[in-house]
């Protein structure tokens, strides 16, 4: 659902801290990284595994998924394997030899997958860790440098890459509106907002304190009443985003709703957010009231800005950058 006229006004400050580092950001997924004289990582990673530890791994390559197998690990008669999860899919059947499976276990190879260390699979993209055959899965579903799914909430995007790309993509294929700075002022008009359907109206991408940021804006329905939703996302992790607060204002007719909080990491997915009713939410009602005339027309005007918490060096205690 599109609103039927949008016009977007952003403030844009003049930041001290335009010259912030990016810290943790990835390579961009459509550009592997180079090696330098100085980056030892990729050494320090292959030096690290046993040199027979690549064709051990295809050992551990489920014939049938190719993802690695862990226990319980399955084989047929003659002696070729497979994981659990594709035993069921094969209908007992060997995917190599069509024996029957039955219900023996490889042991020896569970065996052998004790005594391996592996690199993160995301090594490619920076993580330096070296991790147990059983532990690196449970990592990797955890890892930093894990790369981020499209934070678009308009339709089902399954691209995924580091933030570099993905605020490419966005402005790309999307076409979401960029702008800088850490304030904004942003005014929502529908003819007709009594049709309220569970759609997302706007996407709108910041870039503050060398960061991006993903403000969204929506109707759906909570319960059997309309909302409009505004709130924050920040493009990276959840550490990082503590850093940073927001706030959000919206009102007429001498009456106001304000809203402030930490931005929520894009690793939360959108729905997660909304559902969590974590922003500033605006009853249809309440909606129409800020509105004014005759109350057959959305015109709701959200401003906000973001700021960066920095500890005191004296108390520790956390002080704003307001970014003025």
């Amino acid at each position: 659902m599109e609103p039927d006229s949008i016009d977007c006004m952003t403030y844009s400050d003049v930041i001290d801290d335009d010259e912030i580092h990016h810290h943790n950001q990835l390579p961009s997924l459509s550009k592997p990284r180079g090696n330098n004289g100085n980056n030892n990582n990729s050494s320090s990673v292959s030096s690290a595994v046993h040199p027979s530890t690549t064709s051990v791994h295809e050992l551990l390559e489920c014939p049938v998924c190719t993802n690695s197998m862990y226990p319980p690990i399955h084989q047929c008669h003659n002696g070729h394997t497979l994981c659990s999860a594709c035993k069921t899919r094969v209908h007992n059947r060997c995917p190599t030899c069509r024996q029957e499976l039955g219900d023996i276990r490889c042991l020896a190879l569970e065996k052998v997958a004790e005594s391996l260390e592996l690199p993160c699979k995301y090594t490619s993209l920076g993580c330096p860790e070296i991790f147990p055959y059983y532990g690196k899965l449970k990592h990797e579903a955890l890892c930093n440098f894990r790369p981020y799914n499209c934070p678009y909430a308009g339709s089902e995007c399954a691209v995924v890459g580091d933030i570099p790309f993905l605020v490419a993509h966005l402005r790309d294929d999307h076409k979401v509106d960029m702008h800088s700075g850490c304030t904004f002022n942003h005014r929502y008009v529908k003819s007709n907002p009594r049709e309220v359907e569970n759609a997302t109206w706007m996407l709108t991408v910041f870039h503050c304190f060398g960061q991006y940021f993903c403000l969204h804006f929506e109707a759906f329905q909570l319960g059997m009443a309309p909302v409009y939703m505004a709130f924050l996302r920040f493009m990276g992790d959840e550490t990082e985003a503590r850093n940073y607060s927001y706030s959000l204002e919206v009102g007429g007719n001498g009456r106001k709703l304000i809203w402030e909080g930490t931005p929520r990491s894009i690793r939360d997915s959108h729905l997660k957010v909304r559902d969590g009713h974590d922003g500033l939410i605006i009853q249809r009602n309440m909606a129409l009231f800020f509105s004014g005339g005759d109350r057959k027309e959305l015109k709701l005007r959200v401003t906000g800005r973001i700021w960066k918490e920095q500890q005191n060096p004296e108390g520790g205690a956390c002080i704003p950058n307001l970014c003025s």
